[in-house]
């Protein structure tokens, strides 16, 4: 009786684990200010080396018309952790916090955690603003090497000269590219320090010991590469892949602002005084080469981090999502930084692969956004609906790359511009009215506004459909609260009010 009752036992437990087949794990992973010079989108005209992220965008869906919510850090990472757009949020600039103003907002990976799921990461996933990451909201907060938490908001983001992990006095070398830009953090070089000690390393590292531990819930990792943000500070090994004299510099257009409106002419000179002092110096193809440095430094930290999930035993059910949250110009459009809407800073990297789903090395050409990301996981990982989300799910993409997105995909700016993007073309709208309309097709440089086209009215009357007509007041700034590390919480400086974020366990 024993014996058939063991058996009868053994056959329910094989019946439940059909029934109930253990969730897909996420393996979630952000690069920092990484453009399209990657081997995969073929948007840097020499030799850029990036073996690992071209290997993953082969494991399955590459997205190669993405872009950004928003073309600067802050407002694009909420945007992707929130699914939200900033017109939604109000959250536009770098100097918002999103958690004392929108305290109720469930972002990505809490509502993971909400779903039976075990949330942790490291590395800069959220900005780096102190307090905009509570470790109470998550499933376990993690103390790192560098006195970093899980989810943190960015290994060595508030050092005088990061990634070195620990403040310390500038050394007598810096700034080591030899010119003084508009910022501190404006600088590259080889900095004395060993691979394994970089923060982009231990952060990765942190990434790969959770995979290699026995975990019984399923579980969304984050892990966020702060390379190739500036400064780009790379080892000795991977400056050496990109000599000075053989940098391709990108191809520029010197009348490219001729025909832009005067709001996007202000928009593309904010910082042209960088790049004048940085031909001016010569220094143009040096910070090229770093740039490239850096993101092959970023690729093998990817790799670092695929092959930790490689040798886990977890790689056969866990979704990877990779992506960028913005481009980076290097003189085009008269530009040398990012916070624009042209294709330079809202196109970035955006790779997707789902065990069991689609075919090894799809493309993707339709225009998708970030903040499809939330809606997507929210589908393939069987989370509970959020109708509120601005975007929709790619799914229907990745199981056939051929599918045709009916909506096109918009980036709005602080100002209140706003990009448009489809398949073929862009329009770039003003506050004040004024647009740009470029044929990505055949111009794909954007080297000429056809706003002015008669032919092409009923392309920008159908763009424009989909500028939003209602902004969100933005949410206050910083400056407004002043927060309590002790305890997590927010007191607004005016009103006394305090605003919880949660106690650290």
């Amino acid at each position: 009786m024993g014996r058939y009752l063991s058996i009868i036992i053994f056959g329910f437990s094989l019946i439940a684990g059909i029934a109930a087949p253990r969730k897909p794990n996420v393996l979630f992973i952000a690069v920092d200010d990484l453009r399209d010079w990657v081997g995969f989108m073929g948007g840097y005209k020499g030799k850029v080396y990036t073996p690992h992220m071209d290997e993953l965008a082969s494991r399955g869906t590459a997205f190669l018309n993405a872009h950004t919510a928003a073309p600067v850090c802050c407002p694009s990472r909420a945007a992707v952790m929130s699914g939200l757009l900033p017109s939604s949020s109000g959250i536009y600039n770098n100097g918002q916090w999103w958690k004392p103003n929108l305290p109720s907002l469930v972002t990505l990976p809490e509502h993971f955690r909400n779903n039976g799921y075990l949330a942790v990461g490291a590395g800069k996933i959220f900005h780096h603003t102190v307090g905009n990451n509570p470790p109470a909201i998550w499933d376990e907060f993690q103390r790192l090497v560098f006195n970093d938490d899980g989810f943190s908001r960015s290994t060595g983001r508030y050092l005088t000269l990061y990634p070195y992990t620990k403040r310390q006095p500038i050394p007598k070398e810096f700034p080591y590219s030899g010119i003084t830009l508009y910022s501190p953090e404006v600088d590259w070089g080889v900095l004395p320090k060993e691979e394994s000690e970089m923060d982009d390393y231990q952060t990765v590292k942190f990434c790969t010991d959770f995979l290699a531990q026995e975990h019984t819930k399923p579980f969304f990792l984050a892990c966020g590469i702060f390379h190739p943000h500036l400064p780009w500070y790379v080892p000795r090994k991977y400056l050496d892949l990109y000599p000075v004299e053989q940098v391709q510099l990108p191809e520029v257009f010197n009348k490219d602002l001729d025909d832009v409106p005067s709001a996007g002419q202000k928009m593309a000179l904010r910082k042209n005084q960088d790049l004048e002092k940085v031909r001016a110096a010569k220094k143009w193809k040096p910070a090229v080469a770093h740039y490239l440095a850096s993101v092959t430094y970023a690729d093998a930290r990817i790799g670092q981090l695929l092959k930790g999930l490689d040798a886990s035993g977890y790689e056969k059910n866990t979704i990877i999502v990779l992506w960028s949250d913005h481009g980076w110009h290097f003189g085009e459009k008269e530009h040398w930084h990012k916070r624009t809407l042209w294709e330079v800073c809202t196109r970035v990297p955006f790779i997707v692969v789902v065990p069991g789903m689609g075919e090894p090395r799809q493309v993707s050409n339709e225009p998708v956004s970030l903040i499809d990301i939330y809606p997507t996981l929210i589908e393939l990982c069987g989370l509970a609906i959020k109708p509120e989300l601005d975007g929709v799910s790619l799914v229907p993409l990745m199981k056939n790359p051929n599918y045709t997105r009916k909506e096109p995909v918009i980036t709005l700016s602080e100002e209140r511009h706003a990009s448009v993007v489809d398949r073929r073309y862009r329009l770039v709208r003003y506050s004040d009215g004024t647009e740009e309309l470029y044929d990505r097709e055949l111009d794909p440089h954007e080297w000429r506004n056809r706003a002015a086209d008669p032919a092409l009215n009923s392309v920008k009357e159908r763009l424009a459909r989909f500028v939003p007509q209602k902004w969100a007041t933005p949410v206050l700034s910083k400056k407004a609260f002043q927060f309590n590390p002790k305890n997590y919480t927010w007191k607004h400086k005016k009103t006394g009010r305090i605003i919880e974020g949660g106690k650290t366990p």
